[in-house]
């Protein structure tokens, strides 16, 4: 298909902020030969759309308008952060409440990490926000094997590298020592594969307890285990500058269900909460 240069945005911008994909998941679904336009269909991404376009996915219509949102979710240890799994294992969409309509995650948790998830119907504000130039910082309290000192910690602030690859300075502080096992509260701007397991296991202390207690702006306070709530649409104003904008769905995507609360625990908005250290846990 020839290129067009009319106005508009590249069909997989368009489809990431219609929430169907990441523009590099949607880049190998026009591979795949899924997506159309105006009746064609696409063999490269390299196309511009418009609202006037019509544009299917398997066959499917995008179609009616929806606003981004966010919400804050409590992944439990156990579940894997993906929509599928090649070895069949439990994913967290496997778990999240029937009325939530389809979304994505920022970033990924371990199999065993826990903590704080967020959670979007939006593909671009999910680049957005796992984008290294937003510059947040995301926070985890560790529980780790061995004996901890200012001394063995110093390399993780001051930046390690592992194999040769390099991890920038950690923000890391020492909570508690008990028994075998010491706290820590570990703070980092990059997020690289198993970075904080690596690291401290990298200075003698091997990680058995890992749970992110925020992301930026966002705090897990004491959200429920296994909880959702959504973010409320003027702190995404006020943190990201989101004014509900809307953006294109897929047609016959399961509606808006009614806002999604924690299934236990007292409810919060979502941003500037205190995360609980809970080292007895």
């Amino acid at each position: 298909m020839e290129k067009d240069v009319k106005k508009g945005e590249r069909i997989a911008k368009r489809l990431a902020r219609a929430g169907v994909a990441s523009r590099r998941e949607v880049e190998r679904m026009i591979e795949a030969g899924r997506v159309s336009v105006n009746g064609r269909k696409l063999e490269s991404p390299a196309l511009n759309v418009t609202d006037a376009d019509d544009i299917l996915v398997d066959g499917r219509p995008v179609a009616a308008a929806e606003p981004a949102r966010l919400w804050r979710y409590h992944k439990p240890s156990g579940l894997v952060t993906s929509a599928r799994d090649e070895k069949g294992r439990a994913t967290v969409f496997d778990r999240l409440p029937p009325e939530l309509p389809r979304v994505m995650s920022v970033g990924r948790l371990d199999l065993t990490s826990e903590g704080l998830l967020l959670l979007t119907n939006d593909g671009e504000l999910k680049r957005r926000l796992e984008l290294p130039s937003t510059g947040w910082v995301r926070k985890y309290r560790v529980r780790a094997n061995g004996n901890a000192s200012d001394q063995r910690l110093q390399p993780l602030r001051d930046g390690i590298t592992i194999a040769g690859e390099r991890f920038q300075p950690m923000s890391v502080d020492f909570d508690t020592q008990s028994g075998a096992n010491v706290w820590l509260t570990i703070g980092l701007r990059e997020g690289k594969n198993r970075e904080i397991r690596r690291a401290l296991e990298a200075v003698g202390l091997i990680v058995n307890r890992l749970i992110r207690i925020s992301y930026g702006p966002f705090q897990l306070g004491d959200l429920a285990r296994g909880g959702v709530e959504e973010v409320r649409p003027k702190i995404l104003r006020d943190q990201l500058g989101i004014k509900r904008e809307p953006t294109a769905r897929p047609q016959g995507e399961k509606p808006d269900g009614p806002r999604v609360r924690a299934r236990s625990g007292r409810n919060s908005p979502g941003v500037s909460l205190r995360g609980k250290k809970r080292g007895g846990r």
